[in-house]
């Protein structure tokens, strides 16, 4: 019994170091446990390891051990990429050494051991696709393309200059620090790719996040179905219904049916918690990154929104502000030749801070519906331009 709690302990713990590295910064956290676990992975322990070789080997380890983290978080690097082939690889071998004598089963058809590999084979595929596609790069020969199909806002995007690569920046883009580029309608740089997620590429990205959601989604209800196939072929609630005297109902019988499956099929059960949980974090990754493609938006310009409806906010509250106490002071300077007020009414009386309206509206000129901005991520613009203009050329 003690191996099964340990099990249950380590698939506990598991999850909430994931959910914590990967969610402790989401605003429902805040103030949260999570969140303290999330900044003590982020930055606590590598500051305390950072201390511990500074004791240990001076100066020179702490140079070595920053060396090492510029290397892995500051310039292109194929660490997370082989991390991924690892971990996807690494699963599907476990899943088909326990898994496969089982199939086929009583719920599971012998087709799915071939299913299985080609679910995992197009994964590759776009894992592949992603890290090695152009994600929009913006040099001096396409720039004048890149400006003419992304116009300014003057809110949160204004005509500037490239500092670093010297050109004109076009609206929605943005220089990557860690690939040293500019990348038309940038979103992020991803370490898991590699690369930047960018105008060209934001497609296979997404469709990288929901392919990975239903392979971890199959994998775990193939895993439920064989174990459920092992009950109903050994007999098992027969057996402790019949022989052990257990009461005929799922209050009875669970407790003793998953003592069963967790001393019997442990490797399946954990691989099972490790899909679930990885399913449910990329069915959140997608759903947000199919929210921004929706409203053509990207990851880069949300934070940027962000910062610009605070500051105006800031701003209109603070104008507010002004004239509340300006208003102040003039119904002072002339109380002297105002009749008395009553007190109840100066009471309920609104101050005109209350009554401004201090909201402050986004608006994004490149939304431009629904439709129209999934067609944008299938068929960037950049690409339509450039078609356009070899097809004037050409005639």
């Amino acid at each position: 019994m003690g191996v099964q709690w340990l099990l249950v302990c380590h698939g506990l713990v598991t999850l909430l170091v994931v959910v914590s590295f990967l969610c402790g910064q989401w605003p429902i956290f805040q103030g949260t446990f999570i969140e303290r676990i999330h900044r003590f992975l982020t930055f606590g322990a590598f500051d305390y390891f950072r201390r511990f070789v500074e004791f240990v080997f001076g100066s020179r380890g702490t140079n070595a051990l920053y060396l090492t983290q510029y290397y892995c978080c500051d310039r292109p690097n194929p660490i997370l990429q082989a991390l991924y082939l690892a971990i996807i690889g690494g699963t599907y071998y476990l899943i088909v050494y326990s898994t496969f004598n089982y199939i086929p089963g009583h719920y599971m058809g012998g087709y799915h051991r071939y299913t299985s590999l080609l679910a995992v084979g197009v994964g590759i595929l776009l894992f592949l696709l992603t890290s090695f596609s152009n994600p929009g790069t913006i040099n001096a020969e396409n720039v004048s393309q890149y400006l003419s199909v992304y116009p300014y806002d003057n809110i949160i995007y204004s005509e500037k200059e490239c500092s670093t690569c010297k050109i004109l920046k076009p609206a929605r883009s943005k220089h990557c620090s860690i690939c040293d580029r500019c990348v038309a309608r940038f979103d992020h740089h991803c370490g898991w790719m590699n690369n930047c997620i960018g105008e060209k590429n934001t497609l296979y990205f997404v469709m990288f996040l929901l392919w990975h959601f239903f392979l971890c989604a199959y994998g775990t209800v193939a895993i439920v179905l064989v174990l459920a196939g092992r009950l109903k072929e050994l007999e098992v609630v027969y057996i402790l219904t019949a022989y052990y005297g257990i009461e005929n109902s799922f209050r009875s019988l669970a407790p003793h049916v998953v003592q069963w499956l967790i001393s019997s099929y442990n490797t399946q059960i954990l691989l099972l918690v490790f899909l679930a949980i990885v399913s449910l974090l990329l069915s959140g990754f997608f759903g947000y990154h199919f929210s921004l493609c929706v409203s053509n938006t990207t990851t880069n310009e949300t934070f940027k929104w962000e910062d610009y409806l605070s500051w105006q906010r800031k701003v209109k509250e603070a104008k507010a502000s002004a004239e509340a106490l300006k208003a102040s002071l003039d119904d002072l300077s002339q109380e002297t030749t105002k009749p008395l007020q009553s007190k109840w009414k100066s009471f309920f009386k609104r101050s005109r801070l209350e009554e401004e309206d201090v909201e402050v509206i986004k608006n994004n000129i490149y939304d431009r519906g629904f439709f129209q901005n999934l067609f944008e991520i299938i068929y960037p613009l950049s690409s339509r331009h450039s078609f356009s203009a070899h097809k004037l050329k050409k005639g």
